[in-house]
């Protein structure tokens, strides 16, 4: 098989079982470096043992470029690939197979590991219709969020991948979109003009996640009522594991944060990270009987965190919302016109 999708391969398996990055960046180095050398020159490296000589290629990496150059799976690739089979969770199977796509996911434009070739790549092996691609805002400056020229500079890298796919055929669609931070005074990080290009907004809080429940009911309560609002992203916050440790739920009065996204046709996000799982189950619950829209997404920072739409489909699965509340069941023409009503 190709070496450097193998070697893509590798890192996809890993980031989906929460490897450490260290060991993912390894393989995802490798390939770079792979897909800049001739067939012939990788061949006779590969042949002749002098694959490590190059600096970011080491003895593991090297063996699985040599059985791939060999035409074979690599025993390391396909040891993933076994322990992969198995599903990620035990409940949901029914709604994510109607699941079209995933709304929420980061690239390295701002703190994603990958491309946004290669996060389009992962959607389109997962089976999705579309991905929209969700990168920070700029007041997120530790996740390089995008300010206005980099973002609209985005807006053309997407359309020209839009456009390359479309003339191959089969590829998941890319949507544009961003998470705009939702600032103390409830306004979003961006500028009107750009959120107004947008297929997807997902607005999020990010900081002062410990203020109080009436400074931070009014502060939502603004972002989901901001016309081009879309989603209300992780509306708690909180972080149940990971290497950021621990964090507690935010405080806001729920009841008036989800009548606001009902009234303006918000989503509310089922956040399928499993260091998140936000919203907590009684506020799924009580989002749904609020007569809430909900969106399931990944929030992914690398490729192989797009298979974690199966954490939320068991959740909401399990706490019975209706497919036909939850937009990403819904195919994209759909989707866009009710994304695009509040533009």
């Amino acid at each position: 098989m190709d070496a450097v999708d193998a070697l893509n391969e590798i890192a996809f398996w890993l980031e989906r079982e929460l490897a450490p990055a260290f060991k993912v960046q390894a393989f995802r180095r490798a390939a770079g470096i792979v897909q800049s050398l001739p067939a012939a020159e990788l061949a006779d490296r590969a042949r002749t043992g002098r694959l490590t000589s190059l600096k970011g290629i080491g003895g593991r990496s090297a063996e699985v470029i040599g059985q791939a150059v060999d035409g074979v799976v690599p025993d390391y690739l396909e040891n993933l690939r076994q322990r992969g089979a198995e599903p990620l969770s035990s409940g949901g199977h029914d709604l994510l197979a109607l699941l079209h796509g995933d709304l929420h996911a980061h690239s390295d434009w701002s703190d994603g590991t990958t491309s946004i070739e290669l996060m389009r790549a992962a959607a389109t092996a997962l089976g999705r219709d579309y991905q929209a691609i969700t990168d920070h805002s700029p007041n997120l400056t530790v996740a390089s969020g995008l300010d206005a020229e980099r973002l609209a500079e985005q807006l053309e890298v997407v359309a020209d991948l839009n456009g390359a796919a479309a003339d191959a055929g089969g590829r998941a669609r890319l949507l544009t979109g961003i998470e705009v931070d939702i600032l103390e005074d409830g306004s979003l990080d961006q500028t009107p003009e750009l959120l107004a290009r947008l297929d997807i907004v997902v607005a999020s809080v990010h900081s002062k996640l410990r203020a109080d429940s009436l400074s931070m009911t009014r502060r939502m309560l603004a972002g989901i009522r901001a016309p081009h609002t879309n989603i209300l992203g992780h509306c708690t916050g909180r972080l149940l594991s990971g290497s950021r440790g621990t964090r507690p739920p935010s405080t806001f009065d729920a009841r008036k944060v989800f009548a606001a996204c009902a009234e303006h046709a918000v989503a509310v996000e089922i956040n399928s990270r499993p260091e998140r799982q936000d919203p907590p189950d009684e506020l799924i619950r009580l989002a749904l009987d609020a007569g809430c829209l909900f969106s399931i997404d990944t929030d992914a920072h690398a490729p192989g965190h797009l298979d974690f739409l199966a954490y939320g489909a068991e959740r909401a699965a399990a706490a019975g919302v209706p497919a036909e509340r939850i937009v990403t069941t819904w195919p994209v023409e759909k989707l866009l016109d009710w994304a695009g009503a509040t533009r």
